[in-house]
């Protein structure tokens, strides 16, 4: 736990950047790609988790791609098997039925038909969960995927844990899926959701 002496407080929105943020710091080799993540001007994505990134690490390592699940996910995993680390970005989980090959049997698959001589080390970040948005943007996919040998799936509950699920799967060798329901971003302030606080105690250090 953390030796503050104040406690810092962060959304999941706000952990999930400064993680990706760090391991960017880091690691060279970690980047995004997806829609509408570094669009001058933009949201930060879906959800504004990558506000400020595209101005921090620039768009060779914030990629911004066309809406093509299945040519982020290929991109991806090609990357990810050449030694690079990407976070491929689908906007909202219902989308990854579009490259159900390339995750499913590409990216899981990769290291057992090698005999471990390659790896895939991507983080998938797949926001979950019912809202307002429609019925091809509010599925909970999470249990098609536990049941597929090669995956890793998380899904992160408040900000402390989102952090540190997203620093380790992005240092992971075998492709983390983390599945965020999109609820706990909260609302358009990103700190609460009808009158309940989501954010947590991050401490600073790992």
């Amino acid at each position: 736990m953390s030796t503050d002496s104040t406690e810092r407080r962060l959304s999941i929105g706000e952990a999930i950047r400064e993680a990706i943020a760090e391991e960017m710091e880091r690691d060279e080799r970690v980047f995004l790609i997806g829609e509408d993540i570094g669009i001058p001007g933009g949201f930060g994505g879906a959800f504004g988790v990558y506000l400020g990134l595209p101005e921090k690490f620039g768009h060779e390592r914030i990629i911004d791609t066309p809406i093509s699940e299945k040519a982020i996910a290929g991109a991806a995993v090609g990357a990810a098997m050449m030694g690079m680390r990407p976070i491929p970005d689908l906007q909202y989980s219902d989308f990854i039925f579009e490259c159900m090959d390339e995750i499913v049997n590409q990216a899981a698959k990769m290291r057992y038909m090698s005999g471990g001589k390659l790896k895939v080390p991507l983080v998938l970040r797949l926001p979950v969960g019912a809202s307002n948005r429609g019925a091809q943007h509010g599925q909970s996919p999470e249990s098609y995927f536990i049941h597929v040998p090669g995956l890793k799936v998380v899904c992160p509950s408040d900000a402390y844990h989102a952090k540190g699920i997203m620093k380790t799967a992005i240092r992971d060798d075998d492709p983390v899926l983390v599945f965020e329901h999109k609820l706990l971003y909260g609302s358009k302030g990103r700190e609460s959701a009808g009158g309940m606080d989501l954010t947590a105690h991050v401490p600073t250090e790992e």
